[in-house]
């Protein structure tokens, strides 16, 4: 039994043990042979969780905005066009973003909730010529997951790069880069790859890599340039040392831990845990009457659920009093709704018995803000769902 309340935001997630001991070990020298070792394997393991056997893997120290920055400024050159599949506030931030290294972008935009069809941006691409397309694979903000599928495919037949923003879904929600002809996908450390926060990370497939190597003007970011960290990564996974900035050395152990366990559960074990953990989630939400930010099942998350707040609830009051039940949910972030809807994280780790505890608590929340419903039935459906999901209850 855990001494404080359950973490369920959509990232930073609950961590296990043994990763939490590695970042706690005592830190090695960045070019000891034990930890050359560590970050060969490391490197070696992302293809795998990626799912592209061909791909390039980058692990540098930063957020889940420095792997996007990764992406722009090594991929964008000043007049490259680029369409914005947009799904909410982190396609935003990555229009801001390209649009920084010179990009001309253009935005497929949805009502909030939604996400464009593939009709719509078909249409945008057959508009221009595009260098780069942008798929939010999951928007934080909005709990809205794209086809990534369709959509690569979509920008394949129009010659275009296309760059998955995974960091709410990597090795959560089905991604498969070979399969796909997906170019570039990024995550962070802190979501379903279950390592605490500090590392971004991105795997490069051969177009992508192609493309950079074609520039005509240098990189316009001095860290993120991949000139300068490609030598150091092919350097580790060839079990040599490297160097151009000193890698957060523990937190690269306690990535090759998790990328481990990941691969030893299976990645699809594991995207079919998540999806029963999503659609449980949802289940429990529509039992107790919440609605939901995304317009439709299809387009709602695996790896997190944005309800709406019940008539007479807001999350002033409903928060704090799910917290003080033992779950930490996050508040709303898509500016034009914020106010209206809360977020509740299922990835990595989390398991049946934390999601029902969640549910619990939400459920306890909502009695003592007065909301109307008949207790356990948000539980009940939950546990239904993940049964009928076959999903281990102990």
């Amino acid at each position: 039994m855990k001494d404080r309340s359950l973490l369920m935001i959509p990232g930073p997630i609950e961590f296990e043990p043994e990763v939490l001991a590695a970042l706690g070990a005592p830190t090695n020298s960045h070019v000891a042979p034990e930890f050359i070792e560590e970050f060969g394997q490391a490197l070696e393991r992302l293809r795998d969780v990626f799912l592209s056997s061909d791909g390039q893997p980058f692990v540098i120290a930063g957020s889940g905005t420095l792997a996007m920055d990764l992406a722009g400024a090594n991929l964008i050159e000043p007049g490259d066009r680029a369409l914005v599949v947009n799904t909410g506030y982190f396609s935003d931030r990555f229009g801001e973003l390209l649009e920084r290294y010179g990009a001309v972008v253009t935005h497929v935009r949805a009502p909030v909730g939604a996400r464009p069809t593939l009709d719509e941006v078909e249409d945008a691409l057959k508009g221009a010529v595009y260098q780069v397309m942008t798929v939010t694979h999951v928007d934080t903000s909005t709990g809205v997951v794209a086809d990534v599928e369709e959509l690569a495919a979509l920008a394949r037949r129009y010659g275009v790069l296309t760059v998955v923003d995974g960091v709410c879904s990597v090795a959560g929600e089905a991604l498969r880069m070979d399969e796909w002809g997906v170019d570039i996908a990024l995550t962070a450390s802190q979501k379903a790859i279950s390592v605490p926060p500090g590392l971004a990370l991105l795997v490069a497939g051969p177009r992508a890599m192609e493309k950079f190597r074609r520039r005509k003007s240098p990189v316009a970011n001095y860290y993120a340039d991949w000139t300068n960290w490609l030598p150091i990564l092919q350097a580790y996974e060839a079990r040599k040392a490297g160097y151009f900035g000193t890698p957060p050395v523990n937190l690269i152990c306690a990535l090759n831990v998790s990328l481990k366990h990941i691969l030893t559960e299976g990645m699809e074990a594991r995207f079919r845990r998540h999806r029963a953990l999503g659609s449980a989630c949802k289940a429990a939400m529509a039992a107790l009457g919440l609605g939901q930010v995304p317009v439709s099942a299809e387009c709602a998350a695996n790896t997190m659920t944005a309800p709406r707040y019940p008539a007479g609830v807001s999350g002033n009051d409903l928060l704090p009093r799910v917290k003080a039940a033992g779950a930490i949910l996050a508040g709303g972030l898509h500016p034009a709704i914020r106010a209206e809807y809360f977020r509740i994280g299922h990835m990595g780790t989390a398991n049946a018995g934390d999601l029902l505890a969640t549910v619990n608590a939400i459920e306890a929340g909502l009695a003592a803000c007065g909301y109307a419903f008949e207790p356990g039935t948000g539980v009940t459906a939950a546990v239904r769902t993940l049964a009928l999901a076959q999903v281990d209850l102990r």
